[in-house]
């Protein structure tokens, strides 16, 4: 597996998933070509021609050129092409970068894992990661957080009462849209440019504020469709495929960010995610009362969950799992 950048191209890290995916059964999956982010190089006339047959997070199918182009011209540095932009600063002379991926599963409840999250070199969240009050158990530091803007919208209206009131803040933290409609794309360049929401559902009078006041465009990255669809077609190609909503169907945000650490990073660490014995957990560590986990049909919940065990299994990831 190559990366896909030359920040890690350029790594030569010994203990690195590139070497070891090669000798298991996940070799042949892997693309090295399929950028993982999109940024200002990517928009041609040529390759919106080609995206625009795909719906939803698979492509650009839905966004005029217009909103594609003032947006993506804004990803324009190092920092929007590189998933890990700020490496150099912090390797410290290891040529291996540790990650932990943390989803917001039930089972991190009372595991008292933070300060193992905390120790690696990146920590990854998603949706309504909520921190404060259980960085015992999850950590407390956020360097990549991702979302889509609908889902940061479902999180803020879902579980405010929990504590979430919007995306980590912090001179560390990226922020990664996963876009899923025009409305990414919209509120990306209204984030980057401190303008108001000028369409959509969130129209505002003012800019949005869901990413602190100083924010700028090289806090921002954005999933590239090419990416979303490999990872649906090669590791997680769901029945719903086969039927009439397929359309609807893609893998889930934590899904995405996890296969995004599996491509960037060098080791893996995954917590918080779905294991055979979730039944036992709450849907996630914040709940304040018991909630079994919901499987609807626009994410295949068992597959990924089987995907994980495969990829522990392989030493790809390590996964935490209850004794």
């Amino acid at each position: 597996m190559k990366c896909n950048s030359a920040q890690q191209q350029g790594r030569n890290c010994s203990a690195g998933l590139r070497r070891q995916v090669l000798r298991g059964s996940f070799g042949q999956r892997f693309l090295p070509q399929v950028p993982v982010l999109q940024w200002a190089g990517h928009l041609s006339q040529e390759e919106y021609l080609r995206l625009r047959r795909y719906p939803g997070a698979h492509g650009w199918g839905g966004v005029d050129f217009h909103t594609l182009q003032s947006t993506l011209s804004l990803l324009n540095s190092s920092a929007n092409r590189m998933m890990l932009d700020d490496w150099d600063h912090r390797a410290n002379g290891s040529s291996c970068i540790r990650c932990a991926v943390v989803g917001n599963g039930g089972i991190l409840r009372g595991s008292k894992k933070g300060q193992e999250i905390d120790q690696h070199d990146y920590i990854f969240r998603t949706n309504g990661a909520v921190i404060k009050g259980f960085e015992e158990d999850v950590g407390s530091r956020t360097s990549l957080y991702t979302f889509s803007t609908n889902t940061l919208r479902n999180s803020l209206r879902s579980y405010a009462s929990a504590g979430y009131h919007g995306p980590p803040i912090s001179e560390e933290t990226r922020y990664v849209f996963l876009p899923d409609h025009d409305r990414d794309y919209i509120l990306l360049r209204a984030a980057a440019t401190n303008s108001p929401i000028d369409r959509g559902p969130e129209r505002s009078k003012s800019p949005p504020t869901y990413f602190g006041e100083h924010v700028t465009a090289q806090k921002f990255k954005m999933y590239h469709p090419d990416f979303i669809r490999y990872l649906r077609n090669r590791f997680l190609r769901a029945p719903a495929l086969k039927t009439r909503y397929r359309d609807l169907y893609r893998p889930s945000t934590g899904a995405v960010m996890l296969l995004a650490a599996l491509h960037t990073c060098d080791q893996v660490s995954a917590y918080g995610f779905m294991t055979p014995d979730f039944a036992k957990y709450s849907d996630h560590y914040y709940d304040r009362k018991f909630h079994s986990v919901g499987f609807y049909i626009n994410h295949d919940l068992r597959m990924e969950m089987s995907l994980w065990q495969q990829l522990h299994k392989e030493g790809l990831i390590q996964l935490y799992m209850r004794q």
